[in-house]
């Protein structure tokens, strides 16, 4: 199971979001939930960095399938909506293929 955290500010912004896991919809290869996650948050990621330029820390380890992305700065409205997008797209996928193979948690953080 892919297990993605949002840390969120009362006001919803994201921002921290945290990826473990692997779905185990299918074998490693053949997953398309495992790819459809990954192409969602490497997408995000890109475009924060590319389309809004705000500052962020990733922290990635590849052999736990842990990556750790958090803002080191208040997010623009850009990357908000484009936060905002990510959790909308993980939601979809979760509800489409179920929450054994993706769960998605928020906690609130001041």
């Amino acid at each position: 199971m892919i297990k993605v955290t949002f840390y969120q500010r009362p006001d919803n912004t994201t921002m921290r979001c945290i990826f473990e896991g692997h779905a185990g919809y299918d074998d490693s290869g053949e997953d398309i939930v495992c790819s459809a996650v990954s192409i969602l948050y490497i997408n995000t990621v890109n475009s924060i960095e590319k389309l809004t330029g705000d500052p962020y820390r990733l922290d990635a380890e590849d052999s736990k399938n842990r990556y750790d992305f958090s803002f080191t700065e208040e997010p623009t409205n850009a990357a908000r909506l484009l936060m905002d997008s990510l959790l909308l797209g993980l939601t979809t996928i979760s509800d489409q293929y179920g929450s054994e193979y993706l769960k998605i948690t928020l906690k609130e953080v001041q």
